[in-house]
């Protein structure tokens, strides 16, 4: 889709706005559609073009691992005959191309913001690779998820190993021939060595602490239960861990070929060799933590205590629903094993599934905390006008996702209208 704002002249200064929005993705353009519906004048600036992470960081086999149903983007909510179902890459870059158009969002795309500061006299200096924006406020909506994360000690690895990260996995075809070594078993990690499992190739996969759920338990998707349970809806200031929470890795499970569990176990007694979390790489041996064991039990205690609660709710409430159960282990580990020939192994590559970080080094104003994370409440930053939007459990679960960015988008455009000029208003 094109810009809709004329390219601005590389000057001192390009253009004034009211608002800026930094990034193009389903965040931004959630807000672009309330700033709209406000008439606040605003400009959404694109390093790449809009919601290009969809279209270039997943797999050919990629689908939604929560239903369709959830998938409820301001103004454009999933209108197919399959709302239980879960979209596959394609039909999920289709259904944000017709958000875009229905935002028909004020954007320059291809444009990368290389700096942003605090003016002596308020407001922000935007300065980006097609001049430099002047702005009263500014939104960061750039994502958490930016730069990937590769351990240095892929540096050490043999050349004949190939090594991809897990935005640049698409296939298994694609990979050269021999075993595949999967390093993490998050959500991108488990899916990918699901996908690679079965298309039959041999999978060594090095456990780490995600958790996982079911798909589907008494009768229905598990997503279902929580969201009639009210989890979605508790705020990151009532969870248990409070922003500890934002630290946490996704639990592990597919919506692939209809819904699934996704069991490492079930995978291991098909063939699929596990191992504890990777540790090094030294004297041609990969070395693991002796934590297979560990992480297994830890991810199906998880699985069980998300059934326990649910089983709870429906006895509390009198549900009619299929009897429940207690997920017992399709098979465990006879010992850790903590050491790897990768060549003995036959192992032709290393896909990296060890998750991404946040890039913030460009917001040059002092609202960071000593672990690099910025500091907010609902988004909301403690320097007048800086907002972030989009971060996981900004405000909820569903914060980082379709189905909480509208409740957020919509907040924050209150908090901007209310620090607006009767000017911006007006325009």
């Amino acid at each position: 889709m094109p810009d809709t704002t004329p390219t601005p002249p590389a000057t001192s200064e390009a253009r004034h706005y009211s608002v800026i929005i930094v990034g193009g993705g389903q965040a931004g353009l959630s807000l672009s559609y309330y700033l709209r519906q406000a008439g606040i004048e605003h400009l959404v600036l694109e390093q790449h073009t809009m919601t290009h992470t969809w279209h270039t960081q997943r797999w050919d086999a990629f689908c939604l691992v929560t239903p369709n149903w959830q998938c409820a983007l301001p103004g454009h909510p999933y209108a197919g005959d399959d709302p239980h179902g879960f979209m596959k890459k394609d039909e999920i870059i289709a259904y944000l191309d017709g958000f875009i158009r229905a935002v028909a969002p004020p954007v320059l795309e291809h444009t990368e913001v290389r700096s942003v500061k605090a003016r002596p006299q308020g407001g922000f200096a935007v300065v980006t690779t097609r001049g430099t924006f002047g702005a009263d406020q500014v939104v960061v909506a750039s994502g958490g998820y930016r730069t990937p994360i590769v351990p240095r000690l892929a540096e050490r690895l043999p050349a004949s190993i190939r090594q991809v990260q897990s935005a640049d996995y698409r296939n298994p075809q694609a990979l050269p021939e021999g075993a595949v070594l999967v390093v993490g078993s998050g959500q991108s990690g488990a899916q990918i060595a699901e996908d690679l499992h079965l298309a039959g190739r041999q999978v060594y996969l090095a456990v780490g602490e995600a958790p996982r759920c079911a798909r589907f338990y008494r009768g229905r998707d598990v997503v279902d239960w929580l969201a009639e349970m009210k989890y979605y809806d508790l705020p990151v200031t009532e969870h248990p861990l409070r922003e500890g929470v934002r630290d946490n890795t996704n639990h592990y499970v597919t919506g692939r070929d209809g819904g699934r569990d996704i069991d490492l176990r079930r995978f291991a007694a098909e063939g699929m060799e596990l191992y504890g979390v990777l540790e090094d790489y030294r004297d041609g041996r990969l070395r693991f933590a002796p934590d297979l064991r560990r992480n297994l039990d830890n991810a199906d205690a998880t699985y069980n205590r998300i059934n326990a609660g649910i089983d709870q709710y429906i006895a509390a409430h009198g549900i009619d629903a299929p009897p429940p159960s207690l997920y017992t282990p399709a098979w465990t580990p006879a010992a850790e094993r903590t050491e790897l020939d990768p060549q003995a192994a036959g192992i032709g590559s290393v896909i990296w599934c060890i998750g991404f970080r946040p890039d913030f080094g460009w917001l040059e104003v002092p609202v960071f905390n000593g672990r690099g994370h910025p500091g907010h409440e609902r988004g909301v930053s403690a320097h007048p006008g800086l907002y972030f939007l989009g971060l996981p459990w900004l405000h909820t679960w569903g914060s980082g996702r379709f189905s909480g960015i509208a409740r957020d988008a919509q907040y924050l455009a209150e908090r901007i209208a209310a620090a607006c000029s009767p000017e911006a208003l007006a325009a």
